[in-house]
């Protein structure tokens, strides 16, 4: 059994949400589809590059982390902070790729139904998984954090 005590306690793992507001959406779709653009826009390859553009930010934000030592997965100990490749620009790229990822499946599916599962997913991230994550870096790494969080934005 792993040791949580020394993680930020999320309330639910990032990619376990990501994954229920894309089955949300689908779901949703196939209930009742809303399109949402124009007939003659090649959503599928449009919703394809936004979605690899999303995939390639998440790999190259997992490899800064991974190469610099730490954790990823939210409930391991974060062991160093991570302020070079996409982390210079934003705190979260992982999570700002998976909100891409789901504007992605939202154009690629034509649904306006992923695009409304931003909402709920974007308030379980920012409130149960980032604020709990910043208050834990705070606790662990004091100033070297909030030297860090001065800055780099939280989003872009």
């Amino acid at each position: 059994m792993a040791d949580t005590a020394d993680t930020a306690h999320v309330i639910i793992r990032p990619p376990l949400a990501w994954g229920f507001a894309v089955l949300a959406g689908l779901a949703l779709h196939w209930l009742m589809p809303l399109p949402f653009l124009p007939p003659d826009l090649p959503a599928g390859w449009l919703g394809t590059l936004v979605f690899a553009l999303a995939l390639a930010l998440v790999a190259w934000a997992i490899i800064t982390m991974t190469r610099a030592g730490s954790n990823v997965p939210t409930n391991r100990p974060t062991t160093t902070i991570v302020a070079s490749g996409p982390y210079r620009f934003t705190r979260n790229p992982i999570y700002l790729g998976m909100f891409l990822g789901l504007i992605g499946l939202a154009i690629a599916f034509d649904t306006l139904w992923l695009l409304m599962m931003l909402v709920p997913f974007a308030l379980v991230i920012r409130y149960g998984v980032v604020a709990r994550e910043e208050a834990y870096l705070e606790r662990k790494f004091g100033d070297i954090y909030r030297g860090y969080r001065s800055r780099v934005r939280r989003w872009l």
